[in-house]
């Protein structure tokens, strides 16, 4: 059968507009200043026309600063919109939790409690103190208040994906055999093996994070830009600039 989508090697972007996709951040403010300092460096010694700098979601969890990380994208949207974040199966988790203190949920399992202590609220001393349902309840209480109204509102408003060019960016992946523009919002944020086992190619190639690899993973069909950022101090981006794609990376402290 013969592959009648784009590959990786012929994919362009727009003309006369630059990209960069970074990936998975969870709590990394500095690895994410980072980032943006370098991107400027890039804009500054190259101009470009036009630009777009695409978050794949999961700002939160794991990670020492979510807050910070989420007033550094709510304040770069603001200045610019071409500033684009896209939803992340963390930040979902966030607002779930948010809405009801599920004890057993993604935001309880899997860095919640990080991110709770970015913004003053210690669930882990909390549960030590009483069961595990009433601290969790006090400290759900206590997060509600601590987090900004424009934080929920800026999860809230997050899209679940983006395309420019050929190429189609969100968090997870794409259901293949599913036109693009009908993909379901649940596996933009959460698929893995269906998408990643498919060696076909796609109407465009998918740019995305979710699941971590010790460096960016470029195939024929997708790119994978989670390389851990939160524990192993690397940061990656796709930067596309027509024909041209390339990797970049920041490093920072590990954990």
């Amino acid at each position: 059968m013969i592959e009648t989508g784009i590959h990786y090697l012929d994919a362009r972007g727009p003309d006369s507009m630059r990209l960069y996709a970074i990936g998975d951040v969870h709590g990394r403010h500095d690895l994410l200043a980072a980032m943006h300092r370098r991107i400027e460096s890039q804009l500054e010694y190259a101009p470009a026309s036009d630009w777009r700098i695409i978050h794949l979601g999961d700002y939160v969890d794991r990670g020492p600063d979510s807050r910070s990380v989420l007033d550094f994208l709510i304040e770069a949207r603001k200045r610019d919109p071409r500033n684009i974040m896209l939803a992340g199966n963390h930040d979902i988790g966030m607002l779930d939790f948010l809405a009801n203190a599920e004890p057993d949920g993604l935001f309880m399992n899997y860095g919640g409690v990080q991110t709770a202590q970015s913004y003053g609220v210690d669930l882990v001393r909390d549960a030590q103190w009483f069961g595990k349902a009433e601290a969790i309840g006090r400290g759900h209480m206590t997060l509600v208040k601590a987090v900004p109204p424009g934080h929920i509102d800026f999860l809230r408003s997050l899209p679940f994906s983006v395309s420019f060019g050929d190429f189609f960016f969100c968090h997870a992946g794409i259901r293949p055999g599913v036109p693009l523009d009908r993909q379901n919002q649940h596996d933009l944020i959460w698929i893995r093996d269906a998408f990643h086992d498919h060696t076909g190619l796609y109407p465009k190639v998918i740019v995305h994070g979710h699941t971590p690899v010790p460096e960016a993973e470029v195939k024929a069909n997708r790119v994978n830009v989670d390389t851990l950022a939160w524990q192993s101090g690397m940061l990656s981006a796709l930067a596309i600039n027509g024909g041209d794609k390339r990797i970049i990376d920041v490093q920072g402290k590990a954990y």
